[in-house]
């Protein structure tokens, strides 16, 4: 294995890409112990390692870089052998040549051989970024039917540190606690403001990105664009926590981030281009093998401001310790939902509504439960009219919804196009209601099962407990009934 640089000149033009062609087949030779990983962002960001030997670079594409921890296999697809100028070679290889994209040193150093044959390579990497023995060896039993270039790699014996923590697959966000009044005294908190999205944790390992809901769910097909940031970070594992959002006018709108969170993964290729949306991250719980949870907020903060994230559909917002009047001041001004204060001390608790972190905002909202719907007139003829809404009872049985309010308001045709699909699909014959629905609101009414959670904005909440004059905002399919709770103020 190694030694022809045939199938490399093939693939290449001197003079059209900046890389080392050599012009004949005379190979120089070296020691035999030096190696190089290059980061290369060609069509799908991949990370190829290059072993000198017999004259040549050796050479494996890992589309997820080495494996940081014991246990973990990766591909490697076995490449073309490279010249040995290669490993000095670093720059954007142009457009429609072989590998077109931008290619860097991500490491180099020297290794020893443990095992070379055709069938498996053993070899110890000392390198300034990666240390330890790694194992190459062909995925096809001896004697198969697979191609020579399919290939894995693990990590043999020990860590990249003994105190390595594997990167969790997700965490719960942690959650706010409501207030009023911005706490006090200011300076023992960081403010930033509160965006009008969805909440998600990312998790980045190896380029790629996964994205699940405060639920848990995964999202990463519903946006798409969202990929680049697992490009921008490379082989760093990290685990963040933000908001999703849309912009409208230039501030984020949760009535247009409401087309992409109902889109299939198809839909929402479709929809990049007309409803783009952007990554706000807040928060990091855990970094290149160290959970941050028990780090402090400030501490934390650093660690993520380091990351430098920006990108078109990402960017880490500002926080500003200790100026929570201007902060909410400013939040008001430009008609954002609020701000949120964050102890400059706190931990992060996963899954839990702290109050570390409190949220004040400028528009009531109401998380509500739909119990039911009465059908539309005129040109809603067939379409949702009105949504019968509720807060669960905390003392009844389980579905049992005390009446909140009607809303008829703040949809659009899509909208009440894909309520009524899904509440059709809920359609029951008894009331889901505890409480006494008005007469003239549940004439017609037709009621489902609740299940689905929604949010209004409202002015206040009237004695007898309905909303006035709210606003639908749209369903929340990250949130569970179980979890709605009456919010006064």
């Amino acid at each position: 294995m190694g030694g022809d640089l045939s199938e490399y000149r093939r693939k290449r033009v001197a003079g059209r890409t900046p890389e080392p062609v050599p012009a004949d087949d005379v190979l120089p030779r070296g020691g035999d112990d030096t190696f190089v990983i290059q980061e290369h962002h060609a069509s799908r960001l991949h990370w190829d390692v290059r072993l000198e030997r017999g004259g040549v670079l050796v050479s494996w594409a890992v589309p997820k870089g080495l494996p940081p921890e014991p246990g973990t296999i990766r591909l490697a697809v076995r490449t073309e052998d490279h010249p040995l100028e290669y490993a000095s070679f670093s720059g954007v290889i142009p457009k429609g040549e072989y590998g077109a994209g931008e290619m860097v040193i991500w490491d180099r150093g020297r290794y020893e051989t443990v095992k070379w044959s055709d069938r498996e390579v053993d070899v110890v990497l000392h390198g300034s970024r990666v240390q330890g023995e790694f194992v190459f060896f062909r995925r096809d039993p001896a004697g198969g039917s697979g191609s020579a270039k399919d290939w894995m790699v693990r990590r043999r014996h020990e860590a990249v540190r003994p105190d390595w923590v594997p990167l969790p697959e997700s965490l719960p966000p942690m959650l706010a606690t409501a207030a009023r009044e911005l706490p006090r005294p200011e300076s023992r908190f960081a403010f930033e403001f509160k965006w009008d999205g969805v909440r998600a944790v990312a998790r980045v390992e190896g380029g790629r990105v996964r994205l699940t809901s405060r639920l848990g769910n995964d999202v990463t097909g519903t946006y798409p664009e969202l990929q680049g940031l697992g490009a921008q970070l490379g082989a760093t594992q990290v685990l963040l926590d933000g908001e999703i959002v849309a912009l409208a006018g230039g501030r984020p709108s949760f009535g247009a981030l409401q087309q992409r969170m109902h889109a299939s993964a198809a839909q929402a290729r479709r929809l990049v281009a007309r409803t783009p949306v952007t990554f706000l991250v807040f928060d990091v719980l855990h970094l290149d093998g160290s959970p941050t949870l028990d780090l402090p907020y400030s501490r934390r903060r650093e660690l993520l401001e380091g990351l430098g994230l920006r990108g078109a559909h990402w960017l880490t917002p500002k926080a500003f310790p200790g100026q929570g009047a201007a902060v909410l001041a400013a939040s008001r001004e430009q008609g954002l939902e609020g701000v949120v204060a964050k102890r400059l001390d706190s931990r992060y608790v996963p899954g839990q509504r702290s109050p570390h972190w409190v949220k004040v905002t400028g528009v009531v909202t109401q998380e509500v439960v739909i119990g039911g719907w009465r059908p539309g007139v005129g040109k809603r003829a067939g379409l949702v009219g009105a949504l019968l809404l509720g807060i669960p009872d905390p003392g009844g049985p389980d579905g049992a919804l005390v009446f909140a309010g009607s809303v008829g308001t703040g949809f659009d045709q899509a909208e009440l196009e894909r309520l009524t699909a899904r509440l059709g699909s809920l359609e029951v014959t008894r009331s889901p209601f505890v409480s006494e629905v008005p007469r003239e609101r549940a004439r017609g009414a037709r009621w489902v099962r609740p299940e689905l959670v929604g949010e209004v904005a409202h002015r206040q909440w009237t004695t007898d407990g309905r909303m006035r004059f709210p606003t639908w905002r749209g369903l929340r399919p990250d949130k569970v009934p179980g979890e709605v709770r009456r919010l006064d103020g």
